[in-house]
């Protein structure tokens, strides 16, 4: 088929007509997550890592890591990943935190929000 912004739309919008499916807590904020999985953007990944200067190759992955909030746990989870991914002869060219809307969330989903980073 042919790539189109029209199927995330009507994604979006068939996943608003499913609330009832998403375990949502009394404050009204509080849920259990959903997400599209989508072809990797490249053209907006080479746009970050240029404005970071960093090289990306040919073909690279991204990673979304879910992190703890405590700078230390999560320097920890960053060094981890970065010598697994060493040992499978991969490298980590940076680490960028994914901008995030913390206004949207209820108390309960706050408490636990984890730090988002790729």
């Amino acid at each position: 088929g042919e790539p189109s912004h029209k199927v995330v739309r009507t994604a979006i919008h068939a996943l608003a007509r499913m609330q009832h499916r998403g375990a949502i807590l009394a404050d009204g904020k509080t849920g259990d997550g959903c997400g599209l999985l989508l072809q990797k953007p490249d053209r907006f990944f080479r746009m970050v890592a240029e404005e970071r200067s960093w090289r990306l190759a040919k073909n690279y992955a991204v990673g979304m890591m879910f992190l703890s909030q405590n700078e230390e746990e999560a320097r920890a989870s960053r060094r981890i990943v970065e010598e697994e991914l060493q040992n499978e002869t991969l490298s980590v060219v940076g680490w960028r935190e994914v901008p995030t809307n913390p206004d949207v969330l209820g108390e309960i989903a706050l408490s636990s929000l984890p730090r988002i980073e790729q």
